[in-house]
């Protein structure tokens, strides 16, 4: 019996089904309810399913409330979508030239430091220079060292003559680095020096193209070597100012063993006789000039005082005495250079070629074709070609 009644108490408790006829049966509950009432109730599922099958009206209804902001909100997205599109046209990025900040990279060798930045005031345009190391240029496929200098010279810009610091690039076609030395040379200063580059904190240096920024420079088998210096105009403060000025008065060294350099055949030597209260500048030539004529002269000028005139020419004398030893001591070290050159390094001191880059004239920048010259510096005499 107590199994019996377990399992009633549980069939009690399991969800009831629903009644097939569940108006009839609460109608019977109902004994107040007329019989119009009850035929009312039992028509009442029947026009609830009629609707449910239909439209459900209250779905509608919540559908369309919930359509509306749904509506709104897309009218805004689309509206910012609108807004938005010719924005992103608008904007345009150029692609760079591969090689276009190629000018820039190379240090102006011997440019003040306070002028620097006149040279990078315009926009120059040094196309002339990619194209050549491109297929069928003047440097394509050659091992190429670059270095930089600039021209103040007076050029026409927007219809005004303006002095402008002008940006040149010299490209030496070799094998090897034309030079591991810096000259140190200016009208100001007596005596010249011939430095090596690290000294002055220069080198050459590889060149990676924009497209090959990426990769391993290592791995690079590089074309291009630019002389470049590391020292910064943050730390020129912390210099002494001989040191900044011997940075302004450098030029880039070359020495051709093939040739007599003009100088060694040169008899005329640079004096500044340091007096106050303005020092003496001239040159002498030990050939033309007689010593005591020039001093006189000199003195008839008022460039020099008659009781300096025997200081000045015991100085004078020395200096002579100099330039002789230097031309003699660079004749003997060019002879025994050649000497011991390989036939190979001969060949490449043949064919090496100088070529001078001008910036290409544009309607942004000042037109510099009027003054290009071939001259490149005392010791790299003119260039083969100038573009």
């Amino acid at each position: 019996m107590r199994r019996g009644a377990k399992r009633k108490t549980t069939h009690k408790d399991e969800a009831p089904k629903e009644p097939t006829q569940p108006i009839e049966e609460n109608t019977k509950n109902e004994p107040s309810q007329s019989a119009e009432e009850r035929k009312d109730e039992q028509r009442k599922p029947a026009e609830e399913k009629r609707i449910e099958l239909n439209e459900p009206v209250q779905e509608e209804t919540s559908k369309k409330v919930d359509e509306e902001p749904n509506k709104k909100a897309a009218k805004g997205r689309a509206k910012r979508a609108k807004t938005s599109k010719p924005e992103a046209e608008d904007e345009y990025f150029p692609d760079k030239r591969n090689l276009e900040d190629l000018w820039q990279q190379v240090f102006p060798v011997g440019t003040e430091w306070d002028q620097l930045d006149m040279v990078y005031q315009y926009k120059w345009n040094f196309s002339n220079l990619e194209d050549a190391f491109e297929e069928g240029g003047l440097l394509y496929n050659q091992k190429v060292y670059l270095f930089g200098c600039t021209e103040p010279q007076l050029v026409s810009f927007q219809g005004q003559g303006k002095v402008t610091m002008i940006p040149v690039v010299v490209a030496v076609v070799s094998p090897f680095p034309p030079s591991d030395k810096i000259g140190i040379k200016s009208v100001q200063r007596e005596t010249e020096e011939i430095l090596p580059m690290k000294q002055m904190k220069m080198d050459w240096v590889p060149y990676i193209p924009l497209e090959n920024r990426d990769s391993q420079v290592e791995r690079l088998k590089s074309q291009i070597f630019i002389l470049g210096c590391t020292q910064r105009r943050a730390g020129l403060k912390h210099l002494k100012l001989e040191r900044v000025k011997k940075f302004e008065y450098c030029l880039p060294y070359f020495y051709q063993p093939l040739q007599e350099d003009e100088l060694e055949q040169s008899t005329v030597v640079q004096i500044l006789f340091p007096i106050d209260p303005k020092p003496v500048f001239c040159e002498f030539d030990w050939e033309l000039d007689e010593l005591e004529e020039f001093t006189d002269k000199l003195i008839e000028e008022e460039e020099l005082s008659s009781d300096q005139k025997d200081a000045f020419k015991d100085f004078l004398k020395e200096k002579v005495r100099e330039a002789k030893k230097a031309n003699r001591e660079a004749r003997e070290a060019r002879r025994k250079a050649l000497e011991e050159m390989s036939g190979e390094t001969r060949a490449a001191f043949e064919n090496m070629k100088f070529y001078k880059f001008y910036p290409v004239s544009t309607s942004d920048t000042p037109d510099v074709s009027g003054v290009k010259a071939p001259f490149i510096n005392r010791y790299y005499g003119k260039a083969h070609r100038v573009l």
